[in-house]
């Protein structure tokens, strides 16, 4: 599609984790999310680490200067029709700018690229160091409800959501019905109640998914049998979705929470919600508020669901209840840094249409008992034999989703990835580049993409193509920094 990239977006992004992405119009830029991911949920190669203690690298805050990714050409493939050109604003659009937001377009909406206390690659120290407050507003939020809901998620993803206990979420993936396997969108799944799931989709893919899932409600609705088990979906419109990420997360929200919320926050564990009301100015309380535990960076932290007319006062609380030494605004150029050092995947990118769960090395949200032919979701013949490497008789993947360290230059999107130069080898192309970017963790350049089924080994070697020059690189195990989720074992 064309670039349409305007200099306000192109000034903000010049010398900022930038993903050289596919072009879309103004209005179009996407974003994963996710999460738990869009949302831990990732996107996210391998499951999710334990919270054993861990011995975190050393912040290079010196390293150069990460690029944010291109805000206006991550585009949502597949999508049915252009979006709109008018821009939304999320319900703290003016409190950004209060705070010195800089803001571009993204996934269709008015959003913060980063604020003028920090640069981007402070901003990620700090948020690896303390917490910070992600505005995610942009994405998703739907309420899907009925007897058949459960059974309904279950034909159209490859998650058991109807063995989810309740306050349980799950990452996901949305699959085409054609059979194929492809990733419509990838989506977070949580079971509030019998019959309740609240589901988070990304922004960019807002009217794709629409027609998507209206079309598949309205089918499974209309099928002989189905009579008693209806679903119905409904989307919260305006409402706000505040991500507080960082090791300092729980102390900050624990200082917000209302005292008889009754909510142990050390026995909310990564992949768990609860309703809680938090102190806001004036002695007032906020409503009850959906409060899940994960996050899109590879921290500990939380997302919080609030009605328009609450997330403004929600987000002065929990700036509040911190001070500016423990929580501080963060916007989308750290987000892209600190998500791609988590290994989470972000759609239109490392995952499309044509990507099916096990190349993208998400096999681990498929439960056991969901893992044959005959699982009943879309795809599972094809998933299911996938699922067996090929020397095991199984079909088995071509290809497969890899991190890379790189030396030199970082690679962006689309930089091919070939076998190690040698005099008197051939060179073969094995892949390319979905991701990429220097990592202010590690001091290194790190990026994600796609190689042949073979060289998917930690510790392979091989040339990645930058500015035309081959550079050398590893397959890396993901997350490049470990992740630090809560799950009963105090973070180092």
């Amino acid at each position: 599609m064309q670039s349409a990239r305007p200099t306000t977006a192109r000034s903000a992004l010049r010398g900022v984790c930038q993903s050289s992405l596919h072009t879309a119009t103004s209005s179009a830029p996407t974003s994963l999310a996710v999460v738990l991911s869009r949302r831990a949920l990732s996107s996210r190669s391998s499951p999710p680490p334990t919270s054993a203690p861990i011995t975190r690298p050393q912040l290079h805050t010196s390293f150069s200067r990460p690029r944010i990714p291109s805000t206006t050409s991550q585009v949502c493939h597949g999508s049915s029709s252009s979006p709109s050109s008018t821009l939304a604003k999320t319900p703290l659009y003016d409190l950004h700018l209060a705070h010195g937001a800089r803001m571009v377009p993204f996934g269709g909406f008015h959003m913060p690229v980063q604020y003028t206390s920090l640069s981007v690659g402070q901003s990620h120290a700090f948020t690896r160091e303390h917490s910070s407050i992600f505005d995610v507003s942009h994405m998703v939020q739907r309420m899907f409800t009925g007897p058949g809901a459960s059974l309904f998620l279950e034909r159209i993803t490859p998650s058991g959501v109807g063995a989810l206990p309740a306050h349980r979420s799950t990452l996901s993936c949305l699959l085409h019905a054609d059979g194929s396997g492809g990733i419509v969108d990838d989506t977070v799944i949580t079971r509030l109640s019998e019959g309740k799931l609240y589901v988070v989709t990304n922004a960019a893919c807002r009217e794709k998914d629409d027609a998507y899932l209206d079309q598949e409600i309205a089918k499974w609705n209309s099928e002989s049998g189905h009579e008693d088990l209806q679903v119905n979906q409904e989307q919260l419109h305006g409402w706000g979705l505040v991500a507080l990420q960082g090791p300092e997360a729980e102390a900050v929200l624990a200082a917000a929470l209302d005292e008889s919320a009754g909510v142990d926050l050390k026995k909310l564990y990564f992949g768990q919600s609860a309703y809680a009301r938090l102190k806001l100015r004036g002695m007032h309380l906020s409503s009850p508020l959906l409060i899940s535990r994960g996050g899109y960076t590879g921290e500990d932290g939380f997302e919080i669901s609030t009605p328009a007319d609450e997330t403004v006062d929600v987000t002065e609380a929990l700036l509040a209840a911190g001070g500016p030494a423990k929580v501080q605004f963060a916007g989308l150029g750290s987000r892209d840094s600190l998500r791609l050092e988590a290994g989470m995947c972000l759609y239109g990118h490392d995952l499309d249409d044509t990507t099916t769960p096990v190349e993208a090395g998400l096999s681990w949200i498929i439960p056991k008992e969901r893992r044959s032919a005959d699982a009943g979701f879309y795809g599972a013949d094809v998933i299911g034999a996938q699922l067996t490497p090929k020397s095991k008789g199984g079909a088995g993947v071509a290809r497969r989703r890899v991190g890379l360290v790189i030396e030199g230059a970082p690679a962006r999107e689309g930089a091919e990835i070939i076998s190690r130069t040698e005099e008197g080898k051939d060179v073969v192309k094995l892949g390319s580049v979905t991701s990429g970017c220097p990592s202010p963790t590690l001091g290194k350049n790190i990026a994600m993409g796609y190689v042949r089924d073979g060289f998917h080994k930690a510790g392979t070697e091989v040339d990645v193509v930058v500015r035309g020059r081959p550079r050398k690189a590893v397959v890396t195990k993901m997350p490049f920094v470990p992740s630090r989720y809560w799950k009963g074992v105090a973070p180092a």
